[in-house]
């Protein structure tokens, strides 16, 4: 990588080893630099939450919405409450039918939008929405999302050669290259589990930085780990510290008056995650 192909011919016994850490040198400055930053919500313009539960994509613009802005009251030009049964971005009626619902998903692919194609793998994981379960169709339609740079799709694949699902063997070399691809991504989970491999291997220092990284993005998870690792003496006062302060600053970022009275009126779905 460092030299021509003759001179690491003649040379390769002399900074072999060099040239390889120089080239993992490189690779932990790109592993472990900040992620891009969090997207916001179209609508109200608050950052979007880490959960699931937070917010929505909608597959008639291709936007996700918070839950605060989905649930928001609608109100007609004289301040009459109407129904909202409409996305409350681009104002496209609510799909009446899966099979609809489907076809919008299926034109979001076409698009080549990346969170639509990763929406399609999921439902073919579970068979949802009249789709038949297909392990296969989903995983490439994850590969194809990742190309396109979806950091879930990437976390996905992930999972699946850490679990052997979605019909590949378990891999755990496999399955670590794509959490670091869905980490520099910004995916806070593939974050997480990077930390938590570092951890069981021993490598403490490696794994506090990937929890750091991860409790900006709001991860309770790695919050705890971070004060697990701390009470057993293998992090200072100021690591716990600094974690308690990020992890503080999304909530805080996060936080709204619509999502509150949007999660409470909603059964079990929450946009904060408890630590």
């Amino acid at each position: 990588m460092y030299c021509n192909a003759a001179c690491k011919k003649r040379h390769r016994h002399k900074h072999k080893k060099e040239c390889e850490r120089r080239v993992s040198e490189l690779y932990d400055e790109k592993l472990f630099k900040q992620p891009p930053p969090m997207e916001d919500c179209p609508i109200c313009m608050i950052r979007l939450p880490t959960l699931a539960t937070g917010c929505t994509y909608m597959a008639c613009c291709g936007k996700m919405i918070c839950i605060g802005c989905i649930h928001a009251p609608v109100y007609d030009h004289q301040g009459n409450e109407v129904d909202n049964e409409k996305c409350p971005f681009c104002r496209t009626p609510s799909p009446i039918s899966y099979e609809e619902m489907i076809k919008r998903f299926e034109k979001r692919a076409d698009l080549n939008d990346p969170r639509g194609i990763c929406n399609l793998g999921s439902f073919y994981t579970q068979g949802l929405y009249g789709l038949p379960q297909n392990d296969v169709k989903a995983l490439e339609l994850y590969h194809r999302a990742g190309e396109l740079g979806d950091a879930d799709s990437l976390h996905n694949i992930s999972a699946a050669y850490m679990n052997g699902s979605n019909g590949v063997e378990i891999d755990k070399k496999t399955s670590k290259h794509y959490y670091e691809l869905a980490a520099i991504k910004g995916n806070a989970y593939s974050r997480h589990n990077l930390g938590s491999i570092e951890y069981r291997a021993g490598n403490i220092d490696r794994a506090l930085k990937h929890f750091l990284i991860a409790v900006k993005g709001g991860t309770a998870k790695s919050l705890s780990n971070i004060k697990n690792i701390y009470s057993r003496g293998h992090a200072t006062k100021d690591d716990y510290a600094k974690a308690l302060r990020s992890y503080q600053a999304y909530l805080d970022e996060i936080k709204s008056n619509q999502r509150d009275e949007a999660a409470a009126a909603l059964d079990h779905k929450y946009y904060e995650s408890a630590v």
